[in-house]
């Protein structure tokens, strides 16, 4: 199932005549222009390294790439193997493409009329398995990026797990598998809670980790839990570790705690430790910033009592410190009227459901 409801109109069009001469490394082929993915009227959201030049990789769901582009068609050149991405050409509704092992390049637009559009693409999976990279985009002969898109000054981060990620989400089984194909970022709680407020977003998220436990890990804590990964640019690279100067969030939403609690084999106190240690983690990196953590969608009776009661806790003793810039929000469990995705997820009626919850929490909290 494909929801057509979204809000657009994130970007800004400007039209510029003429041939631009600025793009560092630029090829024709079959008649058309080729502009590198490190051209300045390329736009980024969220975590990308740039370290291999003309090359932009990424492994966390949502991150998106905005431009506006002069002519009837466009083409966008990946990494073979990249995964899907969601693409939104002007005001028309949003379509799921996707590169195999053996796909490069791909069509996104053509029979455009003549003038200026915009694009945004966004990661619609994890990729920490396939390695992401974008290379660029195919513009019509004579044709060139036009001015950079302007983003949102609002910006949400939002720290959590498969349910970020979008796990299952297009999906309508619960018995069915985790693949690919049903998982989509686009449609979750956090990207529609982004276009709703008019915010950018960024996605530190992972299907199956925890606050201190990864899912089905040992009761005594994961080695490679969120807080241990967080300051990583790309999920697989312990190497490269991302600048938060780069994004600083006006809100930090934390969805952690689901796999902290699965299969019941948790500890009350190594839980609770993990969520004290992680909040002043993020407080000393964003000193400004409302901290915001959540529960929903998927847990329910002791385990969701549990997992409250260890917010609950670390949130007063922030606030008793001093810190009262940190809040707690509960979105509503699942109950099964909405439908379930893939291994019982949130389905998409869920996820809307969950979006418009904190919607209008977050726009109240942050006055927008």
């Amino acid at each position: 199932m494909k929801n057509k409801n979204y809000l657009s109109g994130l970007l800004f069009c400007g039209m510029i005549a003429g041939f631009s001469l600025s793009v560092s490394a630029e090829t024709r082929q079959n008649d058309k222009v080729f502009i590198s993915s490190d051209d300045s009227h390329i736009v980024y959201m969220g975590r990308i390294s740039r370290t291999v030049p003309h090359m932009v990789r990424f492994t966390y769901p949502g991150v998106s790439i905005f431009a506006n582009f002069e002519g009837t068609s466009l083409q966008m050149k990946v990494k073979p193997g990249s995964g899907a991405f969601m693409v939104e050409i002007d005001d028309e509704l949003p379509y799921r493409i996707n590169y195999s092992a053996n796909d490069s390049i791909q069509t996104l637009a053509e029979g455009l009329p003549e003038g200026t559009h915009r694009v945004r693409i966004m990661y619609a999976i994890e990729g920490y398995e396939l390695k992401p990279a974008f290379k660029g985009f195919y513009l019509d002969n004579g044709c060139r990026l036009a001015e950079a898109p302007v983003l949102p000054e609002r910006r949400i981060e939002f720290i959590g797990n498969s349910i970020t990620c979008g796990y299952g989400v297009e999906s309508e089984n619960p018995k069915d598998p985790f693949t690919y194909d049903t998982e989509n970022h686009f449609y979750t709680y956090a990207a529609r809670t982004a276009r709703a407020l008019k915010a950018q977003h960024l996605v530190v998220a992972r299907s199956g980790i925890g606050i201190y436990r990864n899912y089905a890990g040992p009761r005594s804590g994961s080695k490679d839990c969120m807080p241990a990964m967080y300051e990583q640019v790309l999920f697989t690279d312990s190497t490269e570790l991302w600048n938060h100067a780069l994004y600083t969030p006006d809100v930090v939403c934390v969805n952690l705690g689901t796999n902290d609690i699965s299969l019941n084999d948790y500890d009350m106190d190594l839980l609770t430790d993990g969520y004290r240690r992680f909040m002043k983690k993020l407080r000393s990196i964003y000193p400004k910033a409302k901290l915001v953590l959540l529960s929903g969608s998927m847990t329910d009776s002791q385990a969701l009592s549990d997992l409250k009661k260890a917010m609950d806790t670390v949130a007063d003793e922030m606030h008793q410190n001093g810190d009262k810039e940190v809040y707690r929000f509960d979105m509503s469990p699942q109950t099964g009227s909405l439908g379930m995705g893939a291994s019982y997820h949130p389905s998409m009626r869920q996820h809307q459901k969950m979006a418009s919850e904190l919607t209008v929490f977050l726009k109240k909290l942050m006055n927008w």
